[in-house]
């Protein structure tokens, strides 16, 4: 059992808990942790979502070796979150992440997760860039059937490929546009062209 939840969050349970009852108090502390890490027997899902997010600088774009090496983290990330890592790849402004979502996570604690992780892989120990990488804000998250994984598989392995006829924002838009995802377009990314 990760004990650490426990010491991290006293404070928090102090005021949450019975504390004059410590056998309930310990009862609820177990169960609680366990709840974080543990699925339900006869949950079965099928969650298939293409992620996609941007750099934030233009001075921070990724070659592609290290796109190479940082879709690798990634999809360690995924594999650490017991998610099923289908493909990552993307351009020099931006990443793709198709995934078989763990129903037990939220999207935007994954994206959250993702960015951080992989900016503080970057900032700390490749320092690719004189100065800071980030990612911008925002992402998108599209849901996809069974039987279009391959459809998506594809069209994301040809990222290079497609962007040497068309640019990121072009894309994005399209994406937008055929999941009827309602946007105003100072909300979207800013795009480097």
């Amino acid at each position: 059992m990760n004990y650490s939840f426990i010491l991290n969050n006293i404070p928090y349970l102090y005021t949450c808990f019975p504390w004059d009852r410590p056998m309930l108090c310990l009862v609820i502390l177990v169960i609680n942790v366990n709840k974080l890490r543990i699925m339900k027997p006869g949950v079965f899902t099928q969650l298939h979502i293409q992620l996609v997010f941007a750099v934030k600088h233009r001075e921070c774009l990724l070659h592609k070796i290290q796109r190479e090496e940082l879709f690798k983290y990634v999809s360690g990330i995924l594999e650490n979150k017991k998610c099923k890592s289908i493909i990552i790849n993307g351009f020099s402004d931006h990443i793709h992440i198709f995934t078989g979502l763990n129903p037990t996570l939220s999207i935007s604690n994954l994206v959250h997760d993702l960015k951080i992780s992989t900016a503080t892989f970057i900032n700390e120990n490749k320092k690719w860039f004189r100065g800071k990488f980030s990612w911008q804000e925002g992402y998108g998250a599209f849901s996809y059937g069974h039987s279009q994984i391959n459809d998506v598989y594809q069209y994301i392995s040809s990222q290079e490929i497609h962007h040497g006829k068309r640019p990121f924002r072009e894309e994005y838009l399209e994406l937008l546009n055929r999941f009827s995802v309602e946007f105003e377009d100072r909300f979207l990314f800013e795009f480097f062209e």
